[in-house]
């Protein structure tokens, strides 16, 4: 079992030295091993679906900055879907999001229907405690994806462990520096790394995080049998990226609360939220347990043609999905499946200069017609 470092560094220390190679003479970051069959021996590696010394080595970095150890997949939802598939038992009851990523909920209700699970969806900001009794397993998403509502995981894993049921937490839009569930009583922390994490936009990954062994085994057991395996350079891409994660993430959180300031002087701006902002109805529990608020904003025009006639009129904005890169991005998100308005859009502010993203949102606002 993993353990929490005890070096007492700080988040941009941790960043840049977690998970480096140590070996004289070698390079400050191992490049990656490309490999299907090893030589046999004395090695724990044999095959490239069930290792690889550069997943280790990312699975290292991560597993120390999320508090446990660490199981690399080839997306975030290979992560999430190896879990559940790990976990769940026939007719097993299942508490999921309302509100979380679309995918997930579709993939229960399309891959996991062969289960007869009960499963109950409960809004991010709803009743969890009266949800969990008799669960077996519990996902949180907080902040969830795309609404950016916020739920006390401590409280509710507190719940769900009375019950005899495990708790995961999906960390993607907080990050491992933005808060640590593993900490506030999860068993599982799933994320993916496609997001802030690699943070470039140019590849596709995603983890499991867990403190328990056998939970952990059941993991590696699951992606080797399931053939989810990461590309060996897109995790040494991540784990590159990964070293520049505080500095991403401080700039992404200053150029998030520019925007919102900004956003809030527009009437036709409808339910603008930003955890970090006071004005924002989670900010009471996020501040709670979140170390940072990351820099995702969510908020609604009046129709698809105005999110169209912003992008329209923007220099700076790219019309993209994801979020979590250097460039910012306005992502319709009732486009994907989201049971949201036509007009609700996904802000991930990006790493420009704050003024040019300000002055570039206003002009569009100031420039569109809807």
């Amino acid at each position: 079992m993993a353990t929490e470092s005890t070096h007492g560094w700080s988040d941009g220390t941790r960043c840049v030295h977690a998970g480096e190679s140590t070996v004289v003479g070698g390079p400050l970051l191992a490049g990656p091993t490309f490999a299907a069959p090893y030589r046999l021996g004395e090695t724990e590696y044999y095959y490239g679906r069930a290792d690889n010394p550069t997943w280790r080595a990312l699975e290292s970095a991560l597993g120390e900055l999320d508090g446990g150890e660490a199981v690399l997949f080839s997306s975030g939802m290979a992560a999430i879907t190896t879990v559940l598939r790990g976990v769940l038992k026939q007719g097993d009851t299942l508490v999921v999001p309302a509100d979380g990523y679309y995918l997930v909920r579709a993939y229960v209700r399309d891959e996991l229907a062969g289960l007869d699970l009960d499963v109950r969806a409960v809004p991010t900001a709803g009743s969890w405690h009266d949800a969990v009794r008799g669960a077996g397993f519990v996902l949180l998403e907080t902040p969830s994806n795309p609404g950016l509502d916020v739920c006390d995981i401590e409280a509710i894993a507190r719940a769900a462990h009375a019950e005899g049921a495990l708790v995961a937490v999906d960390n993607t839009t907080a990050t491992p520096l933005g808060q640590r569930p593993l900490h506030l009583g999860a068993d599982l922390v799933v994320c993916s790394d496609t997001k802030a994490v690699a943070g470039h936009s140019d590849l596709v990954l995603g983890h499991v995080s867990t403190r328990d062994d056998q939970l952990l085994a059941r993991l590696r057991a699951g992606r080797t049998a399931g053939g989810a395996v990461p590309g060996a350079f897109e995790a040494w891409l991540a784990h590159r990226g990964l070293g520049t994660l505080d500095l991403r993430l401080e700039r992404q959180a200053s150029n998030a609360a520019a925007l919102y300031e900004a956003l809030r002087e527009y009437p036709d701006v409808c339910g603008l939220r930003w955890p970090g902002s006071p004005h924002d109805p989670a900010h009471e529990i996020a501040s709670k347990q979140m170390d940072r608020f990351g820099g995702v904003l969510s908020f609604e025009l009046p129709s698809e043609a105005a999110v169209n006639s912003v992008l329209a009129n923007s220099r700076v904005l790219t019309d993209a999905t994801s979020f979590g890169g250097l460039h910012t991005t306005l992502d319709r998100r009732t486009r994907w499946g989201d049971p949201v308005p036509e007009g609700f859009v996904r802000l991930s502010a990006g790493c420009e200069n704050a003024a040019d993203l300000v002055a570039d949102l206003r002009a569009a606002l100031d420039a569109s017609t809807w």
